[in-house]
């Protein structure tokens, strides 16, 4: 089989390259030491900071009663009718320190939803969540709005830090999908004009509550 002039050059410089490899421009990043030095902030200040620049509405409860409170404010404010909660210990939480506005209708009928989460990751203002959340994959994507609880004890600083520590928890049973959710959703066309909320939530919550998850 006779080879074009144009393909026998381009095979030529792929076998010069590859008998000449060019080194790892960042060889620590091929090993375990995070290339990310850490923040001196403290890292609810840092997560606060990062999420808020990609569009999230972040607030911090110093307990659960002060989290049922501002939601609470929040669904009257936003006059939402139907929020959606399906996480039995998350759900039972709430309505034991009085939050009374969940709704009984399926989720694709809600305004807004409401999840926990498997971390937080500062350094890029990163909500992390799991299949293996009674949640699913879904309920955080599903609705306009999606407002997820945290505790101060879920925050890690990198990325490379909360895949550890979910190895750690789940170890052979680790979930079929994690998700990092970075702000709401958003895309650009070829104009690179920015839409946000088209493949999931135009907007996202985040309340960090100041104690250990349960």
């Amino acid at each position: 089989m006779k080879i074009s002039r144009a393909k026998e050059n381009i095979l030529k410089k792929i076998r010069q390259a590859l008998s000449n490899p060019v080194p790892v421009p960042f060889p620590q990043s091929e090993g375990t030491d995070s290339i990310f030095a850490h923040s001196q902030q403290d890292p609810e200040v840092e997560f606060a900071e990062n999420f808020t620049k990609l569009q999230g509405r972040f607030s911090f409860c110093v307990d659960e009663k002060e989290l049922v409170q501002q939601l609470q404010t929040l669904v009257t404010v936003r006059k939402w009718k139907k929020v959606f909660c399906c996480e039995t210990d998350l759900k039972k939480r709430l309505l034991t320190n009085g939050f009374n506005k969940f709704s009984s209708e399926y989720l694709k009928f809600c305004e807004a939803a409401v999840t926990s989460c498997e971390l937080l990751v500062a350094r890029t203002g990163s909500i992390v969540m799991s299949s293996a959340q009674e949640s699913g994959r879904t309920v955080s994507v599903y609705t306009p709005v999606h407002i997820c609880i945290a505790y101060t004890s879920q925050l890690v600083y990198d990325i490379k830090d909360g895949l550890a520590l979910l190895k750690e928890k789940y170890q052979n049973n680790f979930p079929s999908l994690v998700t990092f959710a970075t702000g709401p959703s958003r895309t650009a066309d070829i104009e690179k004009t920015l839409v946000v909320g088209v493949h999931g939530p135009k907007e996202v919550f985040c309340f960090l509550v100041e104690t250990d998850a349960p």
